[in-house]
């Protein structure tokens, strides 16, 4: 188990850190990384690895042991359940390093309210909606770039109060749950927008998902499109 680099303190869209923390951990359960049974390190190495304070990380696995995926035996140590029904932040979150794992992080390149364009599938019932471009990031390593559309009737996003994970977002702001998504992966061009940080240039093709997702309605409330560097990262899709 590699945690990231270094967990992000700065960046308005973060999530707290402990909540970094129990999602890099229950990604790494499900990349098998981790395994039902192994023993953890101990807290202050792991604090130390994480860059944080063994409180906080206390407050990381407690996180975990609500879910069921920690087991806290007293004089011996922290160990590892599966538990694969788990739904954490990230569970629609389908990429994951070449090696497995790896927290998403992301830095917004634009949100911005605008009609919608011609070439943008059929979605929801406004006729505009909010657009956010990101670079994505896993364990701090750039390895996509995005678009998201959000439809108008759903509701407008605050950009100052946005999440890593927009679906937390929509949650959070909006009171709306992404019930579902629907995945079309295939190859496309990477876009003319794409910033500096990502390691594909304009033009380039690579690894490319246009993803539907619903809330409670008949139509899908938001649209995607993914650009992701197949040479740093996968799509993962896991049947349980």
């Amino acid at each position: 188990m590699t945690p990231p680099n270094d967990l992000d303190r700065t960046a308005p869209t973060a999530l707290p850190i402990y909540m970094q923390i129990s999602e890099f951990l229950i990604r790494e359960i499900a990349a098998g990384r981790l395994v039902d049974g192994q023993r953890l390190a101990p807290e202050r190495d792991m604090a130390k690895s994480h860059g944080t304070t063994v409180r906080t990380l206390r407050k990381a696995l407690s996180e975990l042991e609500k879910k069921g995926m920690l087991e806290r035996i007293q004089g011996s140590g922290n160990y590892i359940r599966a538990n694969h029904k788990v739904q954490s932040v990230y569970s629609m979150f389908r990429l994951e390093l070449t090696t497995g794992g790896g927290l998403p992080t992301a830095d917004i390149l634009e949100v911005a309210a605008v009609p919608k364009p011609a070439d943008l599938p059929a979605f929801g019932t406004a006729d505009h909606g909010t657009r956010v471009r990101r670079l994505r990031f896993l364990n701090r390593t750039p390895i996509a770039v995005e678009e998201i559309w959000l439809d108008g009737d759903a509701g407008i996003i605050k950009p100052e109060s946005m999440s890593d994970s927009l679906y937390r977002t929509y949650q959070m702001q909006l009171g709306l749950i992404i019930a579902r998504a629907e995945d079309r992966v295939s190859i496309g061009q990477v876009p003319d927008w794409s910033p500096q940080g990502f390691a594909l240039t304009p033009g380039t093709l690579t690894g490319y998902i246009e993803r539907f997702s619903w809330a409670d309605t008949a139509s899908p409330v938001e649209f995607s499109r993914t650009w992701f560097d197949t040479s740093k990262a996968l799509y993962v899709q896991r049947l349980i």
